[in-house]
């Protein structure tokens, strides 16, 4: 049986390599805000998994979490996963170089483990406590590391080279996994499932939508992402933002694919 430590092992042999390829995407086309989506073919099986793991197990199994527990309970156990991860974002300010935010976290963490019944509650929302909002895929972009290509992880779902070893470095760098004594292993795991089963089960007519009822739903769930995240990273610069936006018959018609803020990045491009 594998264990928590062998699979971080495995995880850390591939960052370096991911890393790398982090440098891969050209820095004029990633400034233009195109798709860099070298292993599309790679990327199309695995989301051709992805689907049929949500259709077949984790689209029913949250459907019925959500129409058993009420929802107060949901939203605890949300709130349950979300506490767990903020030593880890409190990490990842220290590393962009933001203390105030860092401290921010922490407070918010102490704040609903104690008062909050170990993060069940939320009263530091309610003493106006900013809620973190990091990962150590925006610390690589701080550091200035470029996007890298699209890629699709399988269970996980749409990414980057460079946000996936964000995903593998803040499964090291929750102060949390190096307390001396935990409940138990991966706890943060299986919090974090629970977190998502009750998001999928909440906005289960979006996510269908996009999955199951677009023309093509590879091509759409990866627009909707990298919109997304390239807002998220923008920090008042809009223009890979807004590169997005781009007619997506234009190459097709011979004409230049030029920014179009007036496009709905939801709406899906292929259908007819």
């Amino acid at each position: 049986m594998l264990t928590s430590q062998f699979i971080k092992s495995l995880c850390a042999l591939a960052l370096v390599a991911a890393l790398s390829a982090c440098a891969q995407q050209p820095p004029e086309q990633a400034s233009r805000g195109e798709i860099h989506d070298p292993y599309e073919n790679t990327n199309r099986s695995i989301h051709a998994f992805n689907r049929g793991v949500d259709r077949y197990f984790f689209r029913p199994a949250s459907k019925s979490y959500v129409r058993i527990f009420p929802d107060p309970v949901v939203t605890a156990f949300s709130n349950f996963a979300r506490n767990l991860s903020t030593p880890g974002q409190a990490v990842d300010y220290l590393l962009q170089g933001k203390p105030r935010e860092s401290g921010s976290a922490l407070l918010r963490f102490t704040v609903n483990t104690i008062w909050g019944i170990g993060g069940l509650f939320d009263p530091a929302s309610e003493m106006e406590i900013a809620r973190p909002d990091t990962d150590f895929g925006e610390t690589l972009h701080t550091w200035g590391f470029g996007e890298g290509a699209y890629v699709e992880l399988p269970l996980y779902g749409p990414s980057t080279t460079r946000d996936a070893v964000g995903v593998v470095v803040n499964l090291f760098t929750n102060p949390i996994d190096f307390a001396p004594t935990r409940p138990a292993d991966n706890l943060g795991l299986y919090a974090e499932v629970v977190r998502r089963m009750g998001d999928r089960g909440r906005y289960s007519d979006t996510v269908d939508s996009i999955l199951y009822g677009s023309a093509d739903s590879y091509a759409q769930s990866r627009l909707i992402y990298l919109q997304n995240r390239r807002f998220e990273l923008a920090s008042g610069d809009d223009d890979a933002y807004l590169g997005l936006y781009t007619d997506p018959y234009a190459a097709v018609n011979g004409e230049d694919a030029a920014p179009d803020p007036y496009l709905d990045p939801y709406e899906d491009p292929y259908a007819e």
